[in-house]
């Protein structure tokens, strides 16, 4: 999820959903977590998670982390993530990969499968060939898998998800789940109400992605996830993208 209100959490819990990991862009992890702690109750479990923009903006790469313990930034090198999440054995999933210019590509994800616990088979802003290339290289690197809403939008809450074969009643049983593979389904709803709402969160990218919003985040130095940040105490320097 990249969203979460009173809406967000009442739907999720209306479809069934037990667990919704929180990863919205450009908020740091401790803000996340109280968010999160905030709408978790006895019905819904709100994870909080990070989804860091490796490298430059123009050049970026996605990766998700769960079970952080430590703050990670934005625009560093993959590299330098990747040796983060594994010093934090932190829960790492490939969402969305080879998507569009945002995705983690099939060498990327082999060059790092050690430190990898799964890779995102579907979101709602995947088209068929996405789906399908995704599947591939889940095969390819002989990784576990996961599909998520990956909801920008309220409506998307709850229309794809992932279903483990054990119930998860707390942030350190997700991760326990995802890092052992246990047994899981990567599923979705279908129809036309489905389709409608996958067009709307494609068509998101185009708000996400315009030239206003990059002057924004990415150039300002007072972005809350930049590595230069004292959040992260200089620890990134070395590997900083900007």
């Amino acid at each position: 999820m990249k969203i979460l209100d009173e809406g967000v959490a009442e739907r999720a819990k209306a479809r069934g959903i037990d667990v919704l990991v929180y990863a919205p862009h450009f908020m740091p992890l401790p803000e996340i977590e109280r968010r999160a702690d905030r709408f978790s109750d006895d019905e819904l479990l709100v994870v909080p998670a990070r989804e860091v923009f490796t490298g430059p903006w123009r050049e970026r790469k996605h990766v998700l982390a769960l079970g952080l313990s430590d703050p990670i930034p934005d625009f560093i090198s993959l590299d330098g993530a990747m040796a983060e999440l594994d010093r934090q054995d932190a829960t790492v999933i490939v969402p969305h990969p080879e998507f569009l210019t945002v995705g983690l590509a099939e060498d990327d994800i082999l060059a790092h499968r050690e430190r990898i616990d799964a890779v995102e088979v579907y979101n709602l802003k995947h088209w068929q060939r996405h789906t399908t290339r995704a599947r591939e290289i889940a095969r390819t690197v002989d990784a576990p898998v996961t599909a998520s809403s990956y909801a920008h939008l309220p409506g998307s809450v709850g229309l794809a998800w992932t279903t483990f074969d054990r119930d998860i009643r707390t942030e350190a049983e997700l991760c326990t789940a995802l890092q052992d593979g246990v047994s899981r389904q990567a599923c979705r709803r279908r129809g036309w109400s489905h389709r409608l709402q996958s067009v709307a969160e494609f068509a998101h990218l185009g708000w996400e992605n315009t030239g206003k919003k990059f002057d924004r985040i990415v150039l300002s130095e007072t972005e809350p996830t930049h590595p230069t940040r004292s959040l992260y105490a200089s620890r990134f320097d070395d590997v900083s993208a900007y």
